[in-house]
This record gives C-alpha cells, structure tokens and sequence, in this order.
C-alpha cells in the first residue's frame, strides 16, 4: 500500500491525455512486447459520444460525435524491440470519412518482469504524418517512456510522454508533456479491472493552468483469454477542455 501511495503521488505531480486531437490510440504502454519473429495485429476503436464542439483552429476535425478506427500490425525483431504501423481512419460527427494518416513506432523495453512479476520499463518513439484536420501541426515525434511494476494480482503503470511538433511553422525546441497512469487489480484468471488516468499540461517552459489542462479519468475492463485478448472503457473528462464522455476498445487478435 505505501508502494501504491507513492505510485499515485507520483502520477499527480507528473501530470500530462494526447499531444495531438486525433483519438486513435487510448491507452497506457506496459510490459507488452511481441517476441522476436512474431507478428501481432491490434484494432483501436473510440467514439466520442458527448465532446467539445467548437475547433480549437481553423478547419479542425472535432471529436464530438466521431468514430475513430486504427489498425496497428506490429513485428518482434529482438527480445527486447518491436515494431509497429498505425494506419488510423476516422468518422467525423457528419458521417464524412477521412483516411487520418500514418503513423510508424519503435519500443525498446530492456526491464521486464520475470514470469510476469516484477518491474518493467522502456522507451517508445513514435513518428506520425496526420491531416491537419486532425493536427495543426501535420508532423510530429512522440518519446514515450514506459514505467512500471506488476504481479499476479495488480498493475501499475506510468508513460510519461514527450512530443515535438515537426511541421514547419510549428517546430519548436520545447515539447509538450504528457503522462498516462494505469491501475488495475486482476480479478480472475483472465478478467482485470482498473482505473487510466489522462492529463496533458501542456509546453514544458509554458505549463497550462489547472482549468486548461485535460483531464480524462478511464475505468477499464482488461480480459487476457480466447478467442482474443481485448481492453475497453469509459471515459469522463474533468475539465472544459477536454471531451465529456469518450467510450474505447482495443482488441488483439492473435497471428
């Protein structure tokens, strides 16, 4: 339990949902990795029911409303690197459909748990190309790091994220940070709940106010077992600034 206390008062001094507006990807990095050789598919699945309305810039794609849908085809190359390509498409509220962009991730995770006990951690880069519909600044490198500890009966996770905007126009030396937490207690064989957390603060040289920051809270549902392993959860944004009410899903299906 004092493990717990700190990890939670390390959470909230940190901070930081997303870099970019673009939803296609909700979730908190842990100790998964595929093995060398091995291929993995996930499906990434969000709607946002109840949004923000009014674009943050000129021509902007909102959330409110829309269904994003990602493939993510990922390839083992050493026990302790992967690769793997997003290909994300999106419903916007009108119904238009947009082929968003792409986006290409490299992880390293030289810690991880033995027999799935113990610590884990690592580093995640991500490059991505999207439509400044999704992002006002088309191009951008995402460093993810990856922290965590787990056992047989709880998880916990912490991603504290760097992203820089590489457009031209936008590209500054300073990046915005961010930091995805996750919490869960495994409840049977196959079946974990728990809670993720999301808050974006902003430029490091210029961190937002409280009001201004966005702030998700995510009770999720994690089921390990056949036919496919599968996430899903519940979102609910706790400022102005970020979307009401936002449900997501992430299946993995086996190769």
């Amino acid at each position: 339990m004092k493990f717990i206390s700190l990890f939670v008062l390390l959470a909230g001094l940190l901070g930081a949902n997303v870099h970019a507006s673009l939803l296609d990807e909700i979730q908190v990095y842990t100790d998964d990795i595929n093995p060398p050789g091995e291929m993995g598919m996930e499906l990434h699945i969000n709607t946002t029911p109840m949004g923000i309305t009014r674009p943050g810039y000129p021509g902007e794609v909102v959330n409110h409303g829309g269904l994003r849908i990602t493939p993510e085809i990922s390839y083992g190359l050493t026990p302790t690197t992967d690769v793997g390509l997003y290909i994300p498409m999106v419903r916007a509220g009108d119904g238009q459909w947009f082929a968003a962009g792409a986006k290409l991730r490299f992880k390293w995770l030289p810690v991880q748990p033995q027999t799935h006990n113990g610590w884990f951690s690592g580093l995640n880069f991500e490059l991505s190309q999207i439509q400044t519909r999704f992002s006002e600044s088309a191009r951008a490198l995402e460093v993810r790091s990856i922290l965590g500890w787990k056992n047989s009966q709880w998880l916990l996770a912490l991603n504290p994220i760097l992203a820089w905007d590489l457009s031209p126009g936008f590209n500054q030396s300073v990046p915005e940070m961010t930091l995805s937490t996750k919490f869960a207690r495994q409840m049977t064989e196959h079946v974990a709940w728990g809670l993720e957390y999301y808050n974006g603060r902003g430029r490091l040289n210029n961190m937002l106010t409280n009001p201004l920051q966005e702030k998700a809270v995510y009770v999720v549902v994690d089921y390990e077992g056949q036919p496919f392993n599968f996430n899903v959860g519940i979102g609910k944004g706790l400022t102005s600034t970020t979307d009401t009410w936002t449900v997501k899903g992430i299946i993995d299906f086996p190769f």
